[in-house]
């Protein structure tokens, strides 16, 4: 039985393998310029996906305002770069602190609340940008938006090629989810998953629960941020349509689609809800009531997603040495506490 499990083991390794390979080496062998551009934003749309899922699925917190730090990141990014001609990494930097700035500042009073009271939040909130995007005429340029965009320039190099921003969204993706996984894999992701189970059970136990939902909205936040200011730079223009509540529904449709509570599911989720539509666009009208039944009967016949809080130690069958996600450290109940 041993001998099976580790073979199946090497074997989803290496057909994980092979995917990896295919990502790596998608731009350069798809020579449709189309086609690598969609992969471009699937690829942004899985690192949404990442940051939400670890507010939503993780936390157990439901952000329908998601769209709003896309959008923050988004403008801070590209009115720095045009004003202040300030390098890539900079403005993206930068966009990622003042979306975790936001995110902090909606955290601490939102997060006080829990279920359709706090989703009710943080949609009033994407309005409320939106809102500011749109009437800040001498910051934003109102509905007009900001144009000519200048391209990504990294230690000198020049991203101007459609694989060249495939890569650079590649890299940008990788470092969201090796963050979030690092977390999720200590005693802080720990903490954060036993308050999705049960806040009070957590608090019991010695986790500061509002610290800890403030900094998961925080973090969050900030990688929103990171996706905004790679869209502002690839798209080279911007406006406040491309940030409003039907974005940020999007995105959680991604999460629920793939699964709550599992990274994985978020890569699938997210390729699947980019991909899908754009297959089905010759469909014209037709192709939204095929989005949205999919939706509905993925929600009656499997409500806790394609990968429900599978993570990848689990779909790679591997054993993981520490406690489980819902446990919490009780070995010293005062290291959770602020």
């Amino acid at each position: 039985m041993k001998i099976l499990n580790k073979a199946s083991t090497r074997g989803k390794i290496g057909f994980l393998a092979v995917l990896a390979i295919i990502t790596l080496v998608f731009p350069l062998v798809v020579k449709n310029q189309y086609i690598v551009r969609m992969g471009t934003l699937s690829l942004m749309y899985v690192g949404l996906s990442f940051s939400l899922n670890f507010v939503t699925g993780f936390l157990g917190q439901v952000s329908l305002g998601h769209a709003a730090f896309l959008g923050i990141g988004a403008y801070t990014s590209a009115i720095l770069s045009e004003r202040l001609e300030l390098p890539f990494l900079v403005t993206a930097l930068l966009a990622m602190l003042v979306s975790a700035f936001f995110g902090m500042l909606l955290g601490i009073p939102a997060l006080h609340l829990s279920g359709s009271y706090l989703s009710i939040v943080t949609l009033g909130f994407c309005e409320i940008v939106r809102i500011v995007e749109l009437n800040w005429v001498s910051l934003t340029r109102g509905p007009m938006g900001i144009t000519g965009i200048n391209r990504p320039n990294i230690f000198g190099i020049q991203i101007k090629s459609v694989a060249s921003y495939y890569y650079l969204c590649l890299i940008l993706v990788a470092i969201i989810g090796v963050i979030i996984a690092n977390i999720l894999n200590s005693h802080v992701g720990r903490a954060i998953m036993s308050v999705r189970e049960d806040s009070i059970a957590a608090a019991a136990m010695g986790v500061n629960v509002f610290r800890y939902k403030v900094m998961t909205f925080t973090i969050s936040a900030a990688f929103a941020g990171l996706m905004g200011a790679f869209y502002a730079h690839y798209m080279l223009f911007i406006d406040p349509s491309s940030f409003n509540f039907d974005q940020s529904l999007t995105i959680l449709s991604m999460v629920i689609l793939g699964g709550l509570g599992s990274l994985p599911g978020s890569v699938i989720g997210a390729l699947l809800l980019s991909i899908i539509p754009e297959l089905l666009r010759g469909l014209a009208e037709a192709r939204m009531l095929f989005y949205g039944l999919a939706l509905t009967f993925m929600m009656i016949l499997r409500p806790q997603g394609l990968l429900g809080r599978v993570t990848l130690y689990q779909l790679l069958g591997i054993k993981k040495k520490f406690a489980p996600p819902s446990a919490v450290n009780t070995s010293s109940p005062t290291d959770e506490m602020v």
